[in-house]
This record gives structure tokens, C-alpha cells and sequence, in this order.
């Protein structure tokens, strides 16, 4: 059973204990005895203990940076919502393909920011902007937020935020079980909750430190009677043998347990597995036995964003997908939307 994350080294950056959140951790992180260091920046967090690479990539990603969002302009989040809000970067899931391996570079600790207050302020300022139309808040971009909430509680202060909101909206996904504090929350139907799923093999191989499908599924559950809407993004969605047994078996598993109640108003999101040039370099320095296929040569090449473009699969794969993952998900659930393929 994996255990909900519990940081083994966290630091303070100024400014940090000026807020209530930042004394409450401090506090708790006293009580349990976790070393506390303090560092002039988050940048500055480099001299981590461990003797090689391996050793010091596995000591970064438990450990947490407590900081004061500075920059309140938020990065636009398409397709999945109109801004990402910050509350946190980096994760403790150990993904082998995630994209957070390129853009958090040699820093993979986990940040949180302290400054909700002002965080919330931001959004709603977004809000009032783009009223009267609905503006969609992403949470989770640059992190597994539900992975450290039981520590922090800023997702179950932001749902309710937003579950006071007329005309804003959050959402995020998660690839962990422990939402129980979450249940209670005054959410409003407001806050779509989504869980990140895959065929088994993919979770086995390529996604160690996170909470295994069944575990996922049966949190899903627990959400869907909450009463809060529902959501999956099935990502990145991989070619294995026996791929088109592995998805329908999931598919069918998640089927089978969820209420009634959460099929009315379900949605889906389907990612492709792709990397770049660079991802690629960083994945096999930090994982050097993955089983993940990188193979340049036998995917094809499409243009990105920034210049960087990223090796997706061909065509006749990409409808083979397409049209598999589609049968499944109409067959299981006709009632639900799916939001993209990409």
C-alpha cells in the first residue's frame, strides 16, 4: 500500500514563515522531526546529500521547498483550461516518461507556495476579466497536487474558493489515492476531479511511487459520491503487447465500479505517448534500465511549441489507438465526452 508522501528534508525560503500556512508547516514538520534547512532561494538548493546522481535525484524528489509565489501571472493551460494556477511545482511520482523530467530539470524537488491568499486574488482578478464567461483554473501543470494536500490542504481551500465562485472553475488531475480529506470539501460541483489511468503495464513499468489502478479507481469512486464531476485523462497512452486488451481491461474495471451516479457526467482525455529530444536524454540518465521505447526511427516527427518538436506515433498507429480507445469508452460509458486526442 503506498503511504501518502512525507518529505525527508524541507527547506524555508525567506519570506516563507511570514504567512500562517508557512508557520503551520514549520510547526508540523518540527513535531514530526523532519530536518528543516533554510536557504536564501530555491536555487540555491543544490548541496543535497547523496553520493552520485541516483542518490541525489532520488533525495531531491522527497525533498520540499516551502517559497512565496512572486510571479501572479498565470501560464495559459489549452486544451484542459484557460489558466494553470501555481500552487505547487514538482512531484514525488517516479513517471519515467513525464514531461516535468525536461522542465524541472536538474531541480525535481518539490516546491509548495505559502501565498494562497494572493494566489486566489490573481484568479479571481482573471475572472472578473473574461465574465460573463466561465474561466477554468488547471492545478495541476507543474505537479501532482493531491500528492502533498494532506500536508498543505491549499487544493481543499481552493475547491472551496472556487465552489463560491459564479463563474470560475477548477480542475486537475492526480495519479495518487489519498483524497479522503477531500471528501467534505464544499466544492459545489464546481471543481471537476480527475484521475490519471492506464493500461496495468504501464502503471508497473513506467509509473513507480504512485498509487497502483485499483487503488486510483476505488478513490474515483469515492469522489463520484461526493458528488463532485469526474474526469480521466488516459495518458500517455502507449503501444505494449497486448495494448488493446490491457486498455479494454481497464476500461472495463473502471466500469464495473463506478456508481451509477458519476456516468451521467463523466469526461475523458486522451494523450498519446510522446517525448522530445531532450526529455529522452534526461529519462535515460535518470532511469537508465527503463523499459520505455525512444526510438526516434520509428516515430514520426511533429513540430512544437518554442521550436522543441516531439516524436509522436505514425498515423496508422495514432487511428489505431484513436479508434480501439473510442470503441472502449462508448461501449463502457455512451454517455460520456471526450475532450480531446492528442
Amino acid at each position: 500500500m503506498l503511504k501518502p508522501f512525507m518529505p525527508q528534508l524541507v527547506y524555508f525560503e525567506p519570506g516563507a514563515l511570514e504567512y500562517p500556512l508557512g508557520k503551520q508547516l514549520k510547526e508540523k514538520f518540527e513535531k514530526l522531526n523532519v530536518e528543516i534547512r533554510y536557504t536564501t532561494s530555491h536555487n540555491q538548493v543544490r548541496n543535497l546529500p547523496g553520493d552520485n546522481h541516483f542518490q541525489k535525484y532520488r533525495i531531491a524528489k522527497s525533498t520540499l521547498v516551502v517559497g512565496v509565489r512572486k510571479t501572479l501571472k498565470f501560464d495559459t493551460s489549452k486544451p484542459s483550461a484557460e489558466y494553470a494556477i501555481p500552487f505547487a511545482t514538482g512531484c514525488m511520482g517516479h513517471c519515467h516518461y513525464c514531461y516535468l523530467q525536461t522542465t524541472m530539470g536538474s531541480k525535481p524537488y518539490i516546491r509548495t507556495y505559502v501565498n494562497v491568499d494572493e494566489i486566489f486574488d490573481a484568479a479571481d482578478q482573471y475572472i472578473k476579466e473574461r465574465t460573463p464567461e466561465f474561466t477554468r483554473f488547471e492545478a495541476a501543470c507543474t505537479s501532482d497536487i493531491v500528492g502533498i494536500d494532506h500536508i498543505t490542504h491549499t487544493l481543499k481551500r481552493a475547491i472551496e474558493h472556487f465552489g463560491k465562485s459564479e463563474h470560475g472553475k477548477l480542475r486537475f488531475v492526480t495519479k495518487f489515492h489519498h483524497v479522503d480529506h477531500l471528501l467534505d470539501a464544499n466544492h459545489n460541483g464546481k471543481t471537476r476531479f480527475r484521475f490519471s489511468i492506464n493500461a496495468d503495464y504501464v502503471i508497473k513499468n513506467f509509473e513507480p511511487g504512485t498509487s497502483r489502478l485499483d487503488q486510483r479507481i476505488e478513490a474515483a469512486a469515492k469522489v463520484a459520491e461526493a458528488g463532485y464531476p469526474l474526469g480521466f485523462i488516459v495518458a500517455p497512452i502507449y503501444l505494449h503487447e497486448g495494448w488493446e486488451e490491457g486498455y479494454k481491461t481497464m476500461f472495463e474495471h473502471l466500469e464495473a465500479t463506478l456508481p451509477s451516479s458519476a456516468k451521467k457526467d463523466l469526461t475523458f482525455e486522451f494523450i498519446q505517448h510522446r517525448f522530445t529530444k531532450p526529455a529522452k536524454r534526461v529519462i535515460e540518465k535518470n532511469y537508465p534500465m527503463t523499459k520505455l521505447e525512444l526510438n526516434e526511427e520509428e516515430r514520426r516527427y511533429k513540430w512544437g511549441k518554442y521550436g522543441i518538436g516531439k516524436y509522436i506515433y505514425q498515423k496508422d498507429e495514432e487511428q489505431d489507438i484513436k479508434d480501439h480507445l473510442y470503441g472502449y469508452m462508448e461501449k463502457a460509458f455512451p454517455q460520456a465526452k471526450l475532450e480531446y486526442f492528442t
